[in-house]
């Protein structure tokens, strides 16, 4: 670090100045303290199983947005449309026809298929708001 000046001011704060390259670099030390930490939490919740985390694909197949996240998370955890139907009580036709676009579904129904698949209602609709 370069020179650091110090002094008082009449109220008795004491007050540094210095070089505004150190200042950056300390406000970017702060930043990456801040990020390491965040970063450490969030590899503590998903040790702990409180996160998860998804494979590659399956993140690259939300991102295109050409096939219905229902489909994708179903498919994911090895459900068929029918396995997915019995669990939140609604027909194999409804489940098509929301993975093809035919159907929106209710946002009860939406919450009842994100709770099936083990996942957050926004995982659903995020992509269409």
């Amino acid at each position: 670090m370069n020179t650091i000046q110090t002094f008082k001011t009449p109220s008795g704060d004491e007050m540094v100045v210095l070089p505004r390259a150190d200042y950056d670099r300390l406000v970017a030390a702060a930043e990456d303290a801040i990020d390491a930490a965040t970063a450490k939490k969030i590899m503590a919740r998903i040790s702990s199983g409180e996160e998860e985390v998804f494979p590659l694909e399956v993140v690259k197949r939300l991102a295109e947005e050409a096939e219905s996240p229902i489909k994708i998370f179903r498919e994911y955890r090895s459900l068929s449309q029918a396995d997915l139907a019995s669990k939140i009580g609604a027909s194999t036709i409804y489940i098509s026809q929301i993975e093809t676009g035919r159907r929106t579904g209710s946002a009860k129904v939406l919450r009842k298929i994100a709770n099936a698949l083990n996942i957050d209602l926004d995982d659903l609709v995020s992509s269409a708001v």
